[in-house]
């Protein structure tokens, strides 16, 4: 029971992997210590208040990922830190490229100075199938976010061996009711009479959002430090989502937008050289090793040239199953 007995910080607790890991975690952990929602907005945080009912495990901080003053004050006798603060929207990262360096690269490196500060037991950084070949700012950030989460194992390491703080971070795809989520804008644009669709040959991999919750959970008990966590996760082909969603309703092919691409990475080549496949996810081990011990992870090495794309996937959601997942996730 990996929350049980615990206190835990959520960064971002007023989005959307926030809402929902803090209903997993009162719901599914009754002894959980104390949970503190840590968000820079005032009203996600009186909106989270509302929602669950002045539940007394929970705590509600006004902060900023940025301000590592507030960062360090909050972590005091935290166990947990889960990480999911960031700017996520492609277009007003580009936009506002140095507010998004500060948030998730700026951000990542006061995590990890605060949590080392605290010696908190383990931190999970919530990451994106974005970080794999970046082609957009977004991509990019969270890439260098992930790599200064990995290498914080080395700055929390005590003679040689990985130190009390240990760092790993979770990679999935595209969230299935999330504040981003392509399926609300279909059905609003609906309303209209036509939905944009940028490229007809687009894929993505798709996760309901209690599910990348819940693989969170588990890879913080799996952890050992400097893993990044990859789920297996079907793909989806964004005609099909359309004609599930609106199936009569007039579809407008607009163009790929600037930093979009056709079909996602979650683990690359490259990566895979390093990784390991443990039967439902895989573990993609760091390059320069904290300890001094034989890599812990015990699953199948990958072959050469593997990569884990959306488009080769062998799982696919038909446009039945996509529109079973949407009803579910409304």
């Amino acid at each position: 029971m990996p929350l049980n007995n615990k206190t835990i910080l959520l960064t971002g607790a007023a989005g959307s992997f926030g809402n929902k890991f803090i209903e997993v975690a009162l719901r599914d952990y009754p002894n959980l210590k104390s949970l503190r929602a840590f968000d820079i907005s005032e009203i996600g945080l009186v909106n989270l208040k509302r929602r669950f009912k002045d539940d007394p495990r929970l705590r509600y901080l006004i902060g900023d990922v940025r301000d590592h003053r507030r960062l360090t004050r909050a972590m005091n006798d935290v166990d947990i830190v889960v990480h999911a603060a960031a700017l996520k929207h492609i277009d007003f990262c580009e936009y506002n490229p140095i507010e998004a360096v500060k948030t998730s690269v700026e951000g990542a490196i006061d995590i990890v100075d605060a949590t080392i500060a605290n010696r908190v037991e383990r931190v999970m950084n919530i990451s994106t199938d974005k970080a794999a070949y970046p082609v957009n700012l977004y991509g990019a950030v969270k890439m260098v976010a992930e790599k200064i989460f990995i290498q914080g194992n080395s700055y929390a390491s005590e003679k040689g061996h990985l130190g009390k703080t240990l760092f790993s971070s979770t990679r999935y795809g595209n969230v299935v009711g999330s504040s981003g989520s392509v399926a609300p804008l279909f059905k609003e644009q609906a309303k209209q009479g036509c939905i944009t669709i940028t490229h007809p040959e687009m894929t993505r991999f798709w996760i309901e959002l209690e599910q990348g919750v819940k693989f969170v959970i588990q890879c913080l008990e799996r952890m050992q430090g400097g893993e990044i966590f990859v789920p297996k996760i079907p793909s989806m082909k964004i005609m099909d989502l359309a004609n599930a969603i609106c199936p009569n309703v007039e579809k407008k092919i607009v163009g790929i937008r600037p930093g979009e691409k056709i079909n996602e990475t979650l683990l690359t080549k490259e990566e895979a050289r390093h990784s390991k496949d443990m039967g439902d996810y895989f573990v993609i081990e760091p390059e320069f090793p904290f300890w001094t011990e034989d890599k812990i992870n015990q699953g199948k090495s990958l072959p050469e040239g593997f990569i884990y794309s959306s488009e080769s996937n062998d799982q696919w959601l038909t446009p039945d199953d996509l529109r079973q997942i949407i009803d579910r996730c409304q």
